[in-house]
């Protein structure tokens, strides 16, 4: 929660964050087609061709399963982390960099990222549905690797600010940990 006032704190101010332009040209300075390709498909499956529809049908699962606690869990914290991105979006109302043509252009604000924020909440529900299983290790291990990816992927395709990634791991951590908390310790059934 720190972490994102801190950023969200700067970009409220307009000030420049001094690690944002260096890693974006960093980042820009990697450019290769074999790149672009991968960085591109794990852009789009960190998001509309993978992580919603995986959310949706964790959900959709989950309620067939009868495990409602669960799927309660992951509705809220899934859904609830999108209607917050589009808010928080909408309030900071940051725009995107603009320092080449990105070859996946985007059209609507950059802070926090979504894909970050979604892939992030994504791993956390993941995660905290298998931490009492043997599989805690492993789903870890794979959400992390991810996590990481799709942020690199928007910083390389040059429509986020490193900042808006850390703003969207961090808004989701505490967003899903918090859901979590409110329905396994809540009382929330």
């Amino acid at each position: 929660l720190w972490g994102f006032a801190e950023l969200a704190d700067e970009i409220h101010e307009q000030e420049a964050i001094v690690f944002d332009e260096p890693i974006l040209h960093f980042a820009h300075g990697l450019a290769r087609e074999g790149f672009d390709r991968f960085f591109v498909l794990i852009s789009r499956i960190g998001y509309l061709w993978g992580v919603v529809p995986f959310d949706i049908a964790l959900v959709l699962v989950l309620t067939l399963l009868r495990r409602y606690r669960e799927a309660t869990f992951a509705a809220i914290a899934l859904g609830g982390s999108a209607l917050l991105n589009i808010a928080a979006k909408a309030v900071f109302a940051r725009e995107r960099p603009s320092l080449w043509d990105s070859i996946a252009p985007e059209h609507n604000f950059s802070f926090p990222s979504g894909h970050a924020m979604g892939s992030m909440t994504l791993a956390w529900v993941l995660v905290l549905l298998a931490w009492r299983t043997r599989w805690r290790w492993p789903m870890v291990a794979l959400v992390l690797s991810f996590v990481v990816l799709v942020g690199l992927s928007r910083v390389y395709l040059g429509v986020h600010y490193p900042s808006d990634i850390l703003a969207g791991w961090a808004a989701a951590s505490v967003w899903a940990v918090a859901v979590y908390l409110l329905v396994y310790w809540g009382g929330l059934r």
